[in-house]
C-alpha cells in the first residue's frame, strides 16, 4: 500500500526516506553479476562501481578490503564478478548501495557454459541459419568499419582494402572493443552505419585476446542487433580459433581483419585478370563460331549446284528432254497398240455383223413390229412380212406355209431358194 500524502498533508523527508529504507531492506541478500568499472581502496574499506555490461546503468558497492583480498587474485577494474550483497539505503544522504559480503570472479567454465546456453537459445530462434545470411556486394562503394581506435585491426582492414581496390571508401567508427563500454559503443556505431544508405557492408573487427576480452562480441543484445541490421555484416573478431557468437550471426565470418578486407573488397588486379580471361574466352568462342560458319559456307559453295549453276541446269535440261522423248515413245507405242486393237475389233465386228451375212445373199424376215421370224410355222397365212436384204427390203404376204421346207430355211432367214411368195 502506498504512503498517504497530499499537498495539505505532506510527508517529511525523514519519513519518506525511512519508508524507502524499509522497503529496500525487505529485498534481503541477493547475488548480482556485473563488471567492475571503478575500484577505490580507502583504508579497510573498498568502494566499487559495478556496471551492467549491456545497459548503461551502475550501482555502488561497498565492502571491506578483506572481502576483495579473499579472492586470488583480488578483483581489479574491468573484471567480471558475482557479488553476494545486502541492499543498503543511507537515509542521511538518500543514497542506495550494496554492501558486499562476498565477491567471486566469474570463472572461465561458467562463462563458457553461459555462452553455450545463449548460443543454443539464439540458434533455436533461427538467428544462425544460413538461409537468412545475405551475400556481400561484389564491389562496395563504401565500407563501414567498427573497430578500436588506432588499432592494428583498423590498419589491416584499411591498408589491405585500399591496396586491393584504391577507389573504395571507408566509414570508420572507433569504439571501445573491450570493457564495460564496448557493447554499447559497438551497437551505437552499428546503428549509425546501418542507417546510412551509402554504406554497402559493415565490418566489425578486433584483434586477438582472451575469452574475457572478447566477451562483448558474444553479448546477446549485440548479437540481436547484428541479426536485425539491414546491411550485410562481416565479423572479424580475434584469430581463427576464436569464435564469439557474433561470428555465427554475421552474414560472413572472417578469420582475421585482413581476411575481412579480402572478402569484402575485390582485388583490382585479380578482377582485371579475370576480365582478360573472360575476354579471351569470348574471343575464342566467337572465332570458333565464325570459323564453323565459314566452313559451312565454303562447303555449300563447293556443291555443284552453286559452283556451276549452268551445268546443273544443262543436266536437268537433259533429264527433261530424255523424259519427254521417253513419254513420246511410250505414247506412240500405246497409240499404235490401241490402233491395232481397234482394227482387230472392227474386223471382228465386221465379220460378225448381220449386214455382212446379208451381203452374202441372205435375207431377214420380220413382222411389222420388227420381230424376226425364225420358223415358217410362226407367221400366219395372210400376214404382212418385211424381207430385209443387204441394201434394201420388200414386203410380202404369206400365201401358204410349207413346214417341211429344207434345212436352208431354218433360223428365221430365207436363203436364195426360199419358196415364200413375194
Amino acid at each position: 500500500m502506498g504512503m498517504e500524502s497530499s499537498a495539505e498533508a505532506p510527508q517529511p523527508v525523514r519519513v519518506v526516506l525511512n519508508a524507502v529504507g524499509q522497503w529496500i531492506g525487505r529485498l534481503g541478500r541477493i547475488w548480482v553479476e556485473g563488471q567492475i568499472a571503478e575500484l577505490n581502496r580507502r583504508g579497510r574499506m573498498a568502494y566499487i562501481t559495478l556496471r551492467d555490461p549491456v545497459a548503461n546503468v551502475s550501482v555502488r558497492v561497498v565492502c571491506q578490503t578483506s572481502v576483495l583480498d579473499a579472492q586470488s587474485p583480488p578483483p581489479e577494474a574491468g573484471a567480471r564478478v558475482v557479488v553476494h550483497a545486502k541492499p543498503d539505503f543511507y537515509e542521511v544522504r538518500g543514497t542506495f548501495s550494496l554492501r558486499a559480503l562476498e565477491i567471486r570472479h566469474v570463472g572461465l567454465g561458467e562463462l563458457l557454459a553461459r555462452l553455450e546456453q545463449l548460443r543454443r537459445t539464439l540458434s533455436a530462434e533461427g538467428l544462425f541459419e544460413a538461409a537468412r545470411k545475405r551475400p556481400l556486394p561484389f564491389l562496395p562503394s563504401t565500407v563501414g568499419l567498427v573497430c578500436g581506435r588506432d588499432s592494428a585491426a583498423e590498419r589491416d582492414v584499411l591498408e589491405n582494402g585500399r591496396r586491393r581496390w584504391p577507389a573504395v571508401r571507408f566509414e570508420v567508427r572507433p569504439v571501445a572493443v573491450q570493457g564495460d563500454r564496448a557493447v554499447r559503443e559497438v551497437m551505437e556505431a552499428l546503428k549509425d552505419l546501418d542507417a546510412r544508405p551509402e554504406v554497402d557492408v559493415i565490418i566489425i573487427a578486433r584483434g586477438g585476446g582472451s575469452l574475457e576480452d572478447l566477451l562483448p562480441f558474444s553479448d546477446e543484445a549485440l548479437v540481436r542487433a547484428v541479426a536485425a541490421a539491414g546491411t550485410p555484416v562481416v565479423s572479424a573478431i580475434g584469430h581463427e580459433q576464436d569464435a564469439p557468437l557474433l561470428d555465427y550471426v554475421a552474414d560472413v565470418r572472417a578469420s582475421t581483419p585482413t581476411d575481412a578486407a579480402k572478402k569484402t573488397v575485390p582485388d583490382v588486379g585479380e578482377q582485371m585478370e579475370l576480365v582478360r580471361q573472360l575476354r579471351d574466352r569470348a574471343r575464342r568462342v566467337l572465332q570458333g563460331a565464325v570459323d564453323r560458319e565459314l566452313s559451312w559456307l565454303q562447303g555449300m559453295r563447293s556443291r555443284p549446284a552453286l559452283a556451276d549453276p549452268v551445268r546443273e541446269i544443262d543436266r536437268l535440261t537433259e533429264q527433261v528432254v530424255d523424259l519427254r522423248d521417253r513419254a513420246r515413245r511410250s505414247l506412240t507405242v500405246t497409240l499404235d497398240r490401241s490402233a491395232d486393237g481397234l482394227a482387230h475389233t472392227r474386223a471382228r465386228l465386221h465379220a460378225l455383223s448381220p449386214a455382212t451375212t446379208l451381203a452374202r445373199g441372205y435375207a431377214i424376215v420380220q413382222r411389222e413390229d420388227g420381230s424376226v421370224v425364225r420358223s415358217a410355222a410362226e407367221p400366219d397365212v395372210g400376214e404382212e412380212l418385211r424381207i430385209r436384204f443387204a441394201e434394201d427390203s420388200l414386203s410380202a404376204t404369206v400365201a401358204a406355209v410349207h413346214p417341211a421346207a429344207g434345212a436352208d430355211g431354218a433360223g428365221g432367214g430365207a436363203g436364195p431358194t426360199d419358196d415364200a411368195e413375194r
